[in-house]
């Protein structure tokens, strides 16, 4: 009786061991949510504390309070005194020769000979031989016209004997001559002019002889040479290309603001004449100057000429700076050129050791100086040496005299 209570089916481990399993699963989801808190927290405070320490160790070193003013930004200056000032009107030229030609044959024929200072490059003076070309054919020509100069002085003075016995005659038989033609007057005129003839045909055949030698009309360099030995040229043939190096002309343009500070008139003035590097290398006088204006750039033109320079610096072709006597400015500053700026503007201060600016109207440059139409209102200027980028109109400064 007492087995039949006992159900053979059940398990009592496996019972229990259930029983657990269904425990851990049946958690509340606040538990969980509770675990994830103190780490929140934690998380707050360490930021709260990052954010303290940054604000304790904020950079105070360049802070300083002090009573004293910043010291005053130190400028050099050069006093400047208003006063007359002569202008140099600089403009630039080219020297140019007086005379350049190509040398052409007058005549026709064989080149016979040369000369050394034909060759290119060479110095050669008035009256030089150059070229020679063969001369046999106007030799002839030259003796020709002589013997015909000499048959016509024949006839002529026959014609002139003829004449005076046709006069005679008619004076020993007191007959008046009824015309010219008995007193033979027209073959006498015929005879005259043969004469005359035969003497321009010499001059004509000398002239051809003479140029079958090519000499150098000016003193020159010879620039070019199209003509060698045993070469036949006809009349009008290129020869040798010549380039004066005695006399040199330049012309120089002046715009209209330059021409109204040229002294006037300028016709028989001289300019002075330097180089690239700024050495004097000669005197130039002014042959003309003004006038008209060039149609292209519409500028005044002056025209110079150097003569037989003292140097040999002078050269053809050379760019140089011309220096043209101008008027004299009666007010004028006088100014270091780095105290204008590179917008044109000039620093200096006032009575009250203040930085003030102006624009001024350049007149001409000098070397390191600059000439400036100076303003009217006084006669003493504190002129800034280096103006600085960071200068302000009425900013207060401390003058410092600059050392030349």
């Amino acid at each position: 009786m007492a087995s039949s209570n006992i159900n053979p089916t059940e398990n009592p481990e496996s019972s229990s061991g259930n029983s657990g399993v269904v425990g851990a699963a049946n958690l509340p989801e606040t538990d969980k949510s509770g675990r994830r808190w103190p780490w929140i927290i934690l998380s707050l405070v360490a930021l709260g504390f990052v954010l303290y320490l940054l604000s304790v160790t904020e950079d105070t070193v360049d802070v300083s309070e002090t009573a004293e003013p910043p010291p005053l930004q130190l400028v050099s200056i050069e006093n400047v005194v208003v006063g007359a000032q002569t202008v140099e009107v600089r403009v630039f030229g080219e020297v140019r020769p007086r005379w350049s030609a190509e040398l052409t044959s007058a005549v026709s024929g064989r080149v016979t000979k040369v000369f050394a200072n034909a060759l290119a490059g060479e110095p050669v003076e008035t009256g030089s031989p150059l070229v020679e070309i063969e001369n046999s054919r106007f030799i002839a020509e030259l003796a020709a016209a002589e013997l015909a100069l000499k048959e016509a002085e024949l006839t002529l003075w026959q014609a002139e004997n003829a004449a005076l016995l046709a006069r005679r005659e008619f004076e020993r038989n007191r007959q008046k001559p009824p015309n010219d033609l008995a007193l033979k007057l027209p073959q006498l005129e015929i005879a005259k002019s043969s004469v005359a003839s035969a003497v321009a045909r010499i001059s004509a055949a000398r002239r051809q002889l003479e140029d079958t030698t090519i000499v150098a009309p000016f003193s020159a360099f010879v620039t070019e040479r199209f003509v060698s030995p045993g070469q036949s040229v006809s009349v009008g043939d290129r020869l040798l290309k010549l380039a004066d190096k005695s006399k040199f002309e330049l012309v120089a343009e002046l715009s209209r603001n330059n021409w109204k500070l040229a002294s006037k008139p300028l016709a028989g003035k001289s300019a002075a004449v330097l180089n690239q590097d700024g050495k004097k290398i000669a005197r130039a006088k002014i042959r003309r100057g003004g006038g008209f204006l060039d149609e292209t750039t519409r500028q005044h033109k002056v025209f110079l000429e150097i003569e037989n320079p003292a140097t040999d610096d002078v050269l053809s072709g050379d760019f140089v700076t011309i220096l043209l006597p101008g008027v004299t400015v009666p007010a004028a500053l006088d100014l270091p050129e780095s105290a204008l700026t590179q917008e044109g503007y000039v620093w200096h201060l006032d009575a009250e050791d203040r930085l003030r600016r102006l624009e001024p109207t350049v007149l001409y440059r000098r070397q390191d100086r600059v000439i400036v139409e100076a303003p009217q209102d006084k006669q003493q200027w504190r002129i800034a040496v280096t103006p600085l980028v960071s200068f302000l109109p009425g900013q207060k400064v401390q003058a410092r005299i600059a050392e030349n």
